[in-house]
């Protein structure tokens, strides 16, 4: 324990009020059991004061570290940019908007140390509103769970810890920081999700809104591929296509057995039916075999960030270098 050292990763935008009054707590719990951790801001495009009160940080307490993106690309690549260049054995992240209490994070290392490889937080008191908010998110929750069978109340809590080699080859885009744990679960992590405390806002607004949900399905449809099919795309394309291609054969047998058994005119809405359904039989063979190919591709290295940087404050050249 007093050798560990500890990553805290913390996405940030525009959350000018809060950054200090988050740092100043996040010490407040760590500095006295835990002596090695680092603070990883990793500022997402902020068009507040946000990165200079950051800067400030950083002047007066050198653990304190930031990644400034050169625009807003979203909370999974700024959280995919603090597991890239965090060097903790131990990597815990949280939201910048005061709402996730860093009080919770030594029982959730203390959980990692127990053998689990991700501890969830569990924001079973939430404190938001209930329409907009705790109704969509359980509906959400429930969905993700049935969908990805990793059960867990909730997959939008920002809070979790993560030994060192869960996050080190994880790539994240989109909304899927929420789907951690289930991409996870490919690799036959031990997880565990534990109840933690939830504070309502006092500084700035919330980012989310009703108007995410359709990219949240969407990020969920491909979660569902990657969970089921990344390693085998053909199995679901090939198989929609042998469906349809047998659609059309036995139409087009039905349309042989009217016209030269029963001396009918062939049906035309039938006969379209049966070519398109050949067609996009065979088109969709053809798409599960490029899809083949691409995730061939993927698994032999290909690899690039969801981001682009401006500048890397408090990062020395070797924990550049030692980047996965």
């Amino acid at each position: 324990m007093d050798n560990m050292f500890i990553s805290i990763v913390i996405p940030v935008y525009n959350e000018e009020q809060n950054v200090g009054i988050l740092y100043r707590e996040i010490v407040d719990v760590l500095g006295h059991p835990y002596d090695h951790f680092e603070i990883i801001f990793v500022n997402d495009g902020s068009t507040d004061s946000s990165f200079q009160q950051l800067m400030g940080l950083h002047r007066k307490d050198k653990r304190v570290k930031i990644l400034n993106f050169r625009k807003n690309f979203g909370q999974s690549a700024a959280i995919s940019a603090g597991f890239n260049f965090s060097k903790g054995e131990v990597i815990v992240t949280l939201d910048a908007d005061l709402q996730n209490d860093p009080a919770d994070i030594p029982q959730i290392i203390d959980k990692l140390m127990e053998g689990y490889d991700i501890v969830n937080g569990w924001r079973k008191k939430r404190k938001d509103k209930f329409f907009t908010r705790k109704i969509p998110s359980f509906l959400g929750n429930k969905l993700i769970s049935f969908i990805t069978k990793v059960k867990l109340h909730d997959y939008g809590c920002t809070l979790r810890g993560f030994k060192r080699e869960v996050v080190q080859n994880l790539k994240l885009y989109g909304e899927m920081h929420r789907y951690i744990p289930a991409i996870a679960s490919r690799i036959g992590i031990n997880s565990i999700e534990i109840p933690v405390n939830h504070r309502e806002r006092k500084y700035g607004h919330s980012k989310y809104g009703l108007g995410r949900t359709l990219r949240v399905i969407l990020d969920l449809i491909s979660i569902k591929y990657l969970l089921s099919y990344s390693h085998r795309p053909l199995q679901i394309f090939g198989s929609l296509g042998i469906l349809m291609m047998m659609l059309g054969f036995v139409s087009g047998l039905f349309l042989i057995y009217v016209k030269y058994f029963q001396n009918q005119t062939a049906n035309r809405p039938l006969l379209f039916f049966t070519v398109l359904a050949i067609f996009v039989g065979f088109q969709m063979i053809t798409l599960g075999l490029l899809a083949e190919m691409l995730a061939r591709i993927y698994h032999e290295g290909f690899n690039k960030d969801s981001y682009a940087l401006r500048d890397r404050i408090g990062f020395s050249n070797e924990d550049i270098d030692d980047r996965p």
